[in-house]
């Protein structure tokens, strides 16, 4: 049985505290009150853990993901379309879930409704977990009293983002894993391979051609400085991410990824999929225009996308339809254009923007599928430059030596 410990007082007024067991915070309030102590807080009692075993699960702790989100948005619909009340069913989910950070997130929003908050005000205490869109969409089914509903539609789209990331993923991991094998193999032949080589070279002074000897020259600043690019490297990574959490890096790095060459097309069809998804979702549950573009703006997750959906709140703060300003971010397509126009004019423009969501994921889905034959070329290309320098530069030595050696014999 749980334990619980209470402040409260009794009836002369004094302050009293203590632990006790019971089945929920409920009984335990009601306990109390039988005894004639008036409770003022009760929490589960929680023992202080040592220092080493906090520093162990901070180390071994995992953040609650998109799939923690998904499960929990399905279960708690079921749950309250079953009729079972909000805080027993959060606290029967924090004691199953799978990531015990998640556990203790439903846990204090539990805590948090027993005190009379409600789940808008609870989930907005744990930013980290539930963006902006999440807590947007529950706050609408609170005040129209859909909540079940709109635990519904999150995740339907949860699901569709993640089967997106999850695409993505499957068509950078070939392109990702053959430069990281040649980045790999490049160190390899620097620091060990050309080294040998140039202790052959060196024994029968011969002339060598420009290829090896720019091999050398690589590989003998490598085997100087190696410990300074070392350094170095961490030294731009860490720069790199620091200036990336800037508002400046962040914007300069979100354009950069939109403008990268057959990747950066997929990526920008992606973010735009997920907008009307997205945009489509909260004009179907309710959510004020301009409330939804600010929440949607932000769940695309990259700033210059979001300062362009940001334009067209302005922009309908101003009196302007929702074509006209999409039109002014030069974002779409002239076919989903034509689709929003269409859905204005109809008052259909959440089923309208589904259909734009559904024709980029085509999209997506078709290059993700062609991706791998797009970038092979240009792998083959590189790959073969390498090896071509290295043929040319260790082979064509050698031959010159072999044949100065049968010409001594």
């Amino acid at each position: 049985m749980p334990l619980f410990s209470y402040r409260g007082r009794n009836q002369q007024g004094t302050a009293v505290s203590g632990k006790v067991e019971a089945p929920s915070s409920e009984a335990v309030a009601s306990r109390l009150m039988n005894s004639g102590i008036i409770p003022v807080d009760i929490n589960p009692a929680i023992d202080k853990p040592k220092p080493w075993e906090k520093l162990y699960r901070r180390l071994t702790r995992r953040q609650p993901g998109l799939d923690d989100l998904i499960l929990f948005s399905r279960q708690l619909y079921t749950l309250m379309r079953a009729g079972v009340p909000i805080v027993r069913a959060l606290t029967g989910l924090a004691e199953n879930v799978g990531s015990p950070a998640f556990s203790e997130v439903l846990r204090e929003i539990a805590l948090d409704l027993e005190s009379g908050h409600d789940l808008t005000t609870a989930l907005h205490q744990h930013p980290k977990v539930f963006s902006d869109l999440f807590i947007s969409m529950v706050q609408v089914g609170e005040q129209t009293g859909r909540l079940d509903d709109a635990l519904l539609r999150l995740a339907q789209y949860l699901e569709r983002e993640k089967e997106t990331r999850t695409r993505i993923r499957s068509a950078m991991r070939y392109p990702v894993f053959v430069v990281s094998a040649i980045s790999i193999a490049m160190v390899v032949i620097n620091l060990w391979v050309i080294p040998v080589f140039a202790k052959i070279f060196a024994k029968f002074h011969a002339e060598l051609p420009w290829q090896t000897k720019l091999l050398l020259s690589i590989s003998d600043f490598s085997l100087t400085y190696w410990p300074h690019l070392l350094l170095l490297l961490a030294g731009l990574m860490y720069g790199t991410r620091l200036y990336l959490k800037t508002d400046n890096g962040r914007m300069t790095w979100d354009r950069a990824k939109l403008r990268l060459p057959i990747v950066g097309e997929v990526i920008n069809e992606s973010l735009l999929g997920r907008f009307a998804n997205a945009f489509a979702m909260t004009l179907r549950s309710g959510v004020p225009l301009t409330q939804g573009l600010t929440v949607v703006g932000r769940a695309v997750d990259n700033v210059f996308v979001e300062r362009r959906i940001q334009n067209m709140r302005t922009g309908v703060e101003r009196g302007e339809s929702i074509t006209q300003t999409a039109n002014e971010t030069r974002l779409f397509t002239p076919l989903v254009m034509q689709m929003i126009a269409v859905g204005e004019e109809t008052g259909a423009v959440d089923d309208m923007l589904d259909y734009v969501a559904e024709f980029y994921e085509r999209e997506v889905d078709y290059k993700l599928k062609n991706l791998s034959s797009a970038i092979e070329p240009i792998l083959i290309v590189i790959i073969g430059a390498m090896v071509l320098l290295l043929a040319l530069g260790v082979y064509l030595p050698m031959w010159d030596l072999a044949r100065v050696v049968k010409g001594g014999g």
